[in-house]
């Protein structure tokens, strides 16, 4: 199916709803910059008195629904286009996707209901489900088809998470952001194992491992169980263990097929392989150790160091090559790449072994994690907001 635009009408669209990246990695990253540092303060001074959900509930959820689900949309609403050959969400029908996403945002800090916001939130991954889903549907890309259930298991964990908080669910909140943790992790997993060997051989110039569909089901399938063992706690508790050192090993050894020893002079690359070596790191952490206050902290060796480690370096490569400009020539993000990682080891470990110091070394990681996202902003903001360099659609 030929991807055909007019010029004419391309033009008369602003150039942030030419195609969906362009206003969601800028508010996800904008949304990033300031949520982190509104959650180390409400956490070091009590519940914020306009937020009308608990502030440790907010921070979970909006870092999984509101920022990270901001990329995803971002990500997908872009690449089904190059999926299908089928033109992208744009103009005032991406204006309409943005405004559900951006909807409960807000509202959180409004007498609205709860009810209401988890309507948007739920119309908002449906939006998005549903832009991906007919553009499959109409080119028979049947392969591209399993974002839906994702975004189906999406919708449900959210209205499971509103639930929770009014003590109607039959499970804790906790289990829901642990479940979309897993959800997340599979989703990296999947499209990592997509992109990140195919970006490593084209720039490196070899050939590219080709995938062994039994590692990638050893890889992939705890990560599946894991999700699903969440909503039952006592026997998740019985089956954890084996079930990250297993996921751990199998993601470690696939990671190693893709030959991230080989990327050290290009940040855009070595930056994907630094993030994901975060999932078997992890992962393993998780299984092996005895040190309690590790094991809980550890949690945001995944959160920061890989979810948002792979987040960072696919918009900055995804922003360079969609706004028409030499994925490799755009602006140095090393600092941030690395501030991030340094942020999710603060966070982590650092906690982990120095509790005493737990304050300083929240603001120590929020700092590093602003450095990381305001650098994003700064460097490739003008980008999104403007017709692309090549003068070509999107």
């Amino acid at each position: 199916m030929l991807n055909i635009t007019d010029k004419s009408k391309e033009e008369a669209i602003p150039a942030i709803l030419r195609l969906g990246f362009r206003p969601f990695f800028l508010l996800g990253a904008l949304y990033a910059f300031i949520a982190i540092p509104v959650w180390i303060y409400a956490f070091q001074h009590g519940q914020p008195t306009h937020l009308s959900a608990p502030a440790l509930w907010w921070h979970a959820h909006e870092m999984l629904f509101g920022f990270s689900m901001a990329i995803v949309a971002g990500f997908v609403l872009t690449a089904v286009q190059n999926w299908t050959g089928i033109n992208g969400t744009k103009s005032s029908r991406l204006a309409i996707v943005v405004a559900l996403w951006l909807a409960p945002r807000i509202l959180f800090w409004t007498p609205a209901p709860l009810w209401v916001v988890a309507v948007f939130d739920a119309l908002f991954l449906l939006a998005v489900a549903y832009e991906v889903g007919i553009r499959v549907f109409k080119s028979k890309g049947w392969r591209n088809l399993f974002f839906i259930p994702l975004f189906a298991l999406a919708i449900f964990a959210d209205f499971a998470s509103f639930a929770a908080i009014k003590g109607v669910a039959p499970f804790s909140a906790s289990a829901v952001w642990q479940a979309m943790l897993w959800w997340f992790m599979l989703l990296l997993s999947v499209m990592g194992g997509r992109v990140i060997p195919f970006f490593t051989a084209r720039r490196f110039h070899f050939d590219k491992p080709e995938p062994k569909l039994w590692l990638d089901m050893a890889a992939n399938l705890p990560l599946v169980l894991l999700f699903l063992l969440s909503f039952f706690p006592a026997t998740l508790a019985q089956l954890q263990t084996p079930l990250f050192i297993w996921a751990g090993v199998f993601q470690l050894v696939r990671f190693a097929r893709w030959k991230p020893h080989r990327t050290f002079g290009e940040p855009l690359v070595w930056s994907l392989h630094l993030a994901y070596a975060c999932i078997p790191t992890y992962l393993l952490v998780k299984g092996l150790t005895s040190n309690p206050m590790l094991s809980h902290n550890s949690l945001h060796i995944f959160a920061i160091g890989a979810l948002a480690g792979l987040i960072l370096a696919m918009i900055a490569r995804v922003t360079m090559g969609h706004t028409g400009r030499n994925i490799y020539q755009g602006p140095q993000m090393r600092i941030a790449f690395i501030a991030l990682v340094l942020s999710a080891l603060v966070r982590s470990v650092g906690v982990a072994y120095f509790p005493q110091y737990m304050m300083e070394l929240l603001d120590l990681a929020a700092a590093l994690w602003m450095l990381s996202f305001g650098m994003y902003l700064i460097k490739f903001g003008k980008m999104l907001v403007t017709p692309r360099a090549d003068g070509h659609p999107g």
